[in-house]
C-alpha cells in the first residue's frame, strides 16, 4: 500500500547539495512512500485520488477545489522513511519499504500519471540526501494510502 503525506502549500522547494532541484508555488507538497509489493495500479489510484482531492478553498471558504481546479502545482519527493517502524529498539526498521530498484520506477510512474492528468509536477532526486522547505497553508496535512483501492 503506497503512502503519501500531502500538505497544501503556498510554496515549497527541495535542494540537493545546496542547489534547488524542484520548487513550486501554490499547490501540494507530497512525500511519497512505496512499500514492498506496490504496483502501478497503486500509483494510478493515488495519482487520480490526489489530483481530485478537494483541499483548496472556494469563494465561500469551504474546501471544495482540487489542485486541478486551482491550477496548482505539485512537488513530489520520494520518502522511504514513511515505512520506518520505530516500535522495536531505538533505530527504526525500514524492511517494509520497497528497495530502490523496485521503488524508483513506481515513483516515476506516479509522477508521470500526475503529469498526464494535467498537473505541473516538480520532483526531488530519487535516493539523494535532500533538504525540503515549505510553507504549509492552513495548515492542511493528510495521509493518503492506496489500501483497498481495488
Amino acid at each position: 500500500m503506497m503512502r503519501v503525506v500531502l500538505q497544501r502549500v503556498t510554496k515549497a522547494s527541495v535542494t540537493v547539495d545546496g542547489k534547488a532541484v524542484g520548487q513550486i508555488r501554490h499547490g501540494l507538497m507530497l512525500l511519497v512512500g512505496i512499500k514492498k509489493g506496490d504496483t502501478t495500479e497503486d500509483t494510478a489510484y493515488l495519482a487520480e485520488k490526489i489530483a481530485g482531492l478537494r483541499v483548496f478553498e472556494d469563494e465561500k471558504g469551504k474546501m471544495n477545489r482540487s489542485v486541478l481546479d486551482v491550477d496548482g502545482q505539485i512537488l513530489s519527493v520520494s520518502q522511504f522513511t514513511l515505512y520506518g517502524d520505530p516500535s522495536r529498539g531505538r533505530r527504526p526498521s525500514f524492511i517494509q519499504a520497497a528497495r530502490p530498484e523496485e521503488a524508483e520506477p513506481l515513483y516515476e510512474a506516479f509522477n508521470e500519471r500526475l503529469r498526464g492528468l494535467g498537473i505541473d509536477v516538480s520532483t526531488g532526486v530519487f535516493g539523494a540526501d535532500m533538504s525540503v522547505s515549505l510553507v504549509n497553508d492552513g495548515p492542511v496535512t493528510l495521509i493518503v494510502e492506496s489500501k483497498g483501492h481495488g
